[in-house]
């Protein structure tokens, strides 16, 4: 049924009428189209929305919105939603806005009317302050209506911009996400894939193959794997949509609506005075034996659970948000059981990302620290290690949320420093006994400093092992810094979760200072 062109005769009739146009739009009439979405592996727009929101509490807007384009066949094609679905409801209580490409209908390509209706919901939800997600699932610009639709992203990446640290934006890449449209999920603060279901890549392997000649599929070249695990453009990983879906709700629970307020707080069993006594057994005093530093986040954090960022690529350094006596936090690690908890190119990036989203949504920063230093090498070197490192540096030195460093075992050199020291702002910072802050290992501390003693002695080993137990009693012994006024305290590994918690509970009040500026100019 079509909209009659005469005006209904009475209200009855007028809803009567409504009615039937709203069928027009539900899924009965797109049963095919549905299976077909089945057969791919992929849920329907509306059965996203379903397990995204609370139950009853989607209110969807412009739902009866066609296009007006015309030739290539369009005006004989003008559906209802112009193939996506925009409107709000509330996860866990909490009102966040949506749009949802549905494939069904004209591919979920982007054309003036789709697009003016993704602008619509994000103006609404900057002036509401609240979250935005976007379920991805479009065929990109509608190439039949030119350039207005390239146009149309231009609009939704000044709004991911303009948006960018005032309110959480979060994309689900739920299908092909290809060319122009790719941008708007890197400009966002989160995204989320899921196996044999999402691509996203600039060009596609068509082009690919017409230009280079090289033969790839498109999970190859832009699945979910490559992007969480080789690129790092999506922080999440997923094998059925449901459970991505879920872990979306989650993310959004940890967050604050919008940069003027703080995370939700939730009561919590774990005691804030809880001891780590499995601590002192499960890390190894041996600075140089490995160890998996999430079972220490675990131990120290609300009932042992962290929200992993990233959690497949640069695993040499962990970030991730969690709780401590109910209130979020975002810690950053070294992982020695990844190269040694090394800090190196994609670390860096990982790490300093991580660092500003925290900052931007008043999430307090746990820094934990087990770092030899910066990963050598020429490909290091050559692949831009010093702007990269310095964007960690740059990170951290900008936020001003509470920010606690605790040193568990080695930190040397400019890994160190970058890593949340004092001198860079770490507002507290403490270390456990067995800590060695130094400008490096002993050995190699001993192997440049006593260099020629050592080569002109007649024993030039024994000579070595007595200058390296030296320089180690010397400068490396864990109350060094301490006494020098570069560490608040050193303190029992047993008493790590409640120093942590006692720490940010002092903190939770801080205010900064900001000079007055335009922005700043970080390093790229």
């Amino acid at each position: 049924m079509t909209v009659t062109e005469e005006a209904p005769r009475d209200l009855r009739a007028g809803v009567a009428e409504l009615h039937a146009v709203r069928e027009q739009v539900e899924p009965g009439l797109l049963a095919k189209a549905s299976q077909a979405q089945h057969a791919r592996g992929k849920l329907t727009v509306r059965e996203r929305l379903d397990l995204l929101f609370d139950e009853g509490t989607f209110r969807e807007v412009e739902q009866l919105r066609r296009h007006r384009a015309t030739g290539f066949g369009l005006e004989d094609r003008r559906p209802h939603t112009d193939g996506v679905v925009t409107g709000w409801g509330r996860i866990h209580g909490r009102r966040v806005f949506v749009y949802a490409h549905d494939f069904r209908i004209l591919g979920g390509s982007l054309g003036e009317a789709h697009a003016e209706k993704i602008h619509k919901v994000m103006d609404l939800a900057e002036a509401a302050g609240a979250p935005i997600i976007s379920l991805s699932d479009g065929a990109g610009a509608r190439i039949q209506e030119g350039v207005t639709a390239l146009a149309g992203y231009g609009g939704i990446f000044r709004r991911n911009v303009r948006c960018s640290g005032v309110i959480p934006q979060i994309s689900v890449i739920l299908g092909p996400c290809a060319g122009g449209a790719t941008y708007s999920p890197a400009l966002t603060d989160f995204v989320f894939m899921v196996r044999g279901v999402s691509q996203m890549y600039i060009t596609g392997p068509d082009v690919v193959r017409s230009v280079t000649g090289e033969d790839i599929t498109h999970e190859q070249l832009g699945g979910a794997d490559v992007h969480a695990s080789v690129s790092g453009a999506a922080q999440f990983l997923y094998d059925d949509e449901v459970e991505c879906l879920a872990d979306v709700r989650h993310l959004v629970s940890l967050l604050p609506s919008n940069n003027r307020e703080l995370p939700p707080v939730v009561a919590t069993d774990d005691p804030a005075d809880r001891e780590n006594g499995t601590l002192l057994d499960l890390v190894p005093a041996d600075p140089n034996r490995a160890y998996d530093m999430r079972a220490v986040i675990e131990e120290i954090v609300d009932d042992g659970e962290l929200f992993e960022v990233h959690a497949t690529w640069a695993t040499n350094i962990i970030c991730g948000l969690a709780r401590l006596d109910g209130h979020v936090v975002g810690i950053v690690a070294n992982q020695p059981a990844s190269l040694a908890g090394v800090l190196d190119i994609h670390s860096s990036e990982k790490a300093a990302r991580f660092v500003q989203t925290c900052d931007a949504f008043s999430i307090p920063l746990v820094t934990l620290v087990d770092v030899p230093g910066f990963l050598p090498g020429r490909d290091q070197e050559h692949g831009g290690i010093i702007r990269h490192g310095a964007k960690l540096l740059y990170a951290y030195c900008a936020a001003t949320v509470p920010r606690v460093q605790m040193i568990l075992r080695k930190a040397y050199g400019g890994a160190y420093i970058v890593m949340d020291s004092r001198s860079i702002g770490s507002d507290l910072s403490y270390a456990w006994p067995i800590n060695e802050i130094a400008v490096m290992g002993a050995e190699g501390a001993a192997n440049v400093v006593f260099r020629r003693e050592i080569a002109a002695a007649p024993d030039p080993e024994e000579t070595r092992a007595q200058r390296i137990k030296e320089y180690q009693r010397e400068l490396m012994h864990p109350y060094y810094a301490a006494e020098r006024g570069l560490l608040d305290d050193v303190i029992d590994p047993a008493r790590t979760r409640s120093t942590l918690i006692e720490a940010l509970a002092v903190l939770r009040a801080k205010r900064a200072d900001i000079p007055a500026r335009k922005h700043g100019n970080p390093p790229t």
